[in-house]
């Protein structure tokens, strides 16, 4: 066990005994590990019942304190020494009270966790991956009446529930047709998506749809996603870099006014970048949005990934920074700039090059810290994850979860061919996912897919 230690509070990281080393695609010593799906019979996944829900007190010898009151007592009624210890003592705000609230659920689940048998533990820190699947195979042939608020963001609710499946290895072959179909719906004859049938086209509706066909990667998706690419140079999508390099229509004439920065300045940015979202992560062990926001689940994607990238960046960093030094280049000339006859090439292949280049650091945040908040806190009994202990599940908290818990899963890899190593997976080793390509958010499989089709 280890300590996530942040101001004065120091929640318990579990480091258990690893039950499942060496268990399915990932071996031990000097052998090259591969990686699998999950599906792969060599997993040879356990599937077990979810546990049942943790007890609302730890078993301890002792009860733990409550949470200091919102505003100070009173020293006596009335009288000088009260009104000294007002003025001394500064009232908690909103945000310390609602910090406290949290930080005693997370506290009361994980003190659970370090009084079980590590038979029990087990069990505790397993993905519930039938009870997910079904949730979110449920939201995409039917959602209530309180769902109307999202009717603008239909292309949202596709990506965020088949993403999530895509994550589990699990999409229905008998949904592909139908989300293909509504999504060509959504279709602006100018370009772009909207929010659902007849509604204007916009930047986020059309980043979730390409996303979603992507992520459903048959022919027949991919080539629904490709009017996309006549409207690129529409005002609607300017700066929509992810989007057009997802579907290689990112070149000179998209990129048009947008300066490369300057290699020295990039990497003091993303020291400052690496500080700034590493504290993020509180002690709950998951991450914030920013100072003094609560957790939330959804940030372990967020902040996970923008880590995740920075690790690929640094290496990007130190390649271009030796270029510059070792290749004389004429005056004037930018380090990060390239030519025109070569610029679309260099722009189409950005994305696949990025993901192919190893990891000369380390995770840059405490990745088996949240996967335990992912595991324990963010997860429903009933299926499908949520934001913290005691908020409801959804379809957006589930993805983005999911996501995080990828990324923390594959952070430790060096090798981008390789599969992790167990003591990298928090819980049975069935808990892991697929990987992503952390700058777009779908399934690495699907992204490469996607670009063998695009470039052709």
């Amino acid at each position: 066990m280890g300590l996530l230690v942040v101001g004065l509070t120091a929640f318990p990281v579990f480091r258990g005994p690893q039950e499942h080393r060496g268990h399915g695609c990932c071996l031990s010593g000097s052998h090259m590990v591969r990686r699998l799906s999950v599906r792969s019979p060599r997993l040879q996944r356990a599937r077990r019942p979810p546990p049942s829900a943790p007890p609302t007190t730890a078993p301890m010898d002792s009860p733990s304190p409550p949470p200091p009151p919102p505003y100070p007592p009173a020293a006596a009624e009335g009288g000088p020494a009260a009104d000294s210890q007002a003025a001394e003592l500064p009232r908690l705000t909103v945000t310390q009270v609602e910090q406290m609230k949290v930080e005693a659920k997370v506290g009361e689940i994980y003190r659970v966790l370090f009084g079980n048998a590590p038979n029990a533990n087990s069990l505790m820190l397993e993905l519930w991956r039938e009870q997910h699947v079904e949730y979110l195979t449920r939201g995409l042939k039917h959602l209530g009446p309180s769902f109307h608020v999202l009717d603008a963001n239909r292309p949202w609710l596709c990506y965020w529930i088949i993403h999530a499946l895509a994550l589990l290895d699990e999409i229905p072959d008998d949904v592909e047709d139908d989300i293909v179909d509504f999504l060509s719906r959504c279709q602006d004859k100018d370009g772009g998506y909207g929010g659902g049938p007849g509604q204007l086209p916009h930047l986020a509706t059309t980043y979730a749809a390409v996303n979603t066909l992507v992520t459903i990667g048959s022919e027949r998706a991919l080539s629904s996603g490709q009017p996309v690419q006549v409207h690129a140079s529409d005002e609607r999508y300017i700066g929509s870099f992810q989007v057009a390099s997802l579907v290689n229509i990112l070149d000179g004439e998209l990129a048009k006014g947008v300066k490369p920065m300057k290699v020295a300045l990039l990497g003091n940015r993303m020291l400052k970048l690496m500080g700034w979202v590493a504290f993020r992560q509180g002690v709950e062990c998951g991450f914030q949005g920013r100072t003094n926001k609560l957790v939330d689940g959804c940030y372990s994607f967020w902040q996970g990934a923008a880590l995740a990238l920075t690790q690929k960046l640094m290496t990007v960093v130190d390649e271009q920074l030796k270029s510059s030094y070792s290749s004389k280049r004429p005056p004037g000339d930018d380090a990060c700039g390239t030519s025109s006859s070569t610029e679309a090439a260099y722009y189409a292949k950005f994305g696949f090059d990025f993901i192919e280049k190893s990891n000369q650091i380390g995770p840059l945040f405490h990745n088996i810290a949240l996967q335990q908040y992912i595991l324990l806190c963010a997860q429903v009994l009933d299926g499908g994850l949520r934001d913290k202990p005691g908020k409801n599940r959804d379809h957006y908290h589930s993805c983005y979860c999911l996501s995080g818990l990828s990324v923390s899963q594959y952070s430790a890899m060096v090798d981008s061919d390789a599969c992790p190593l167990p003591q990298h997976v928090l819980g049975p080793y069935s808990n892991l996912l697929e990987p992503i390509h952390p700058l777009y958010n779908v399934v690495l499989d699907k992204y490469h897919t996607a670009y063998e089709f695009f470039s052709s």
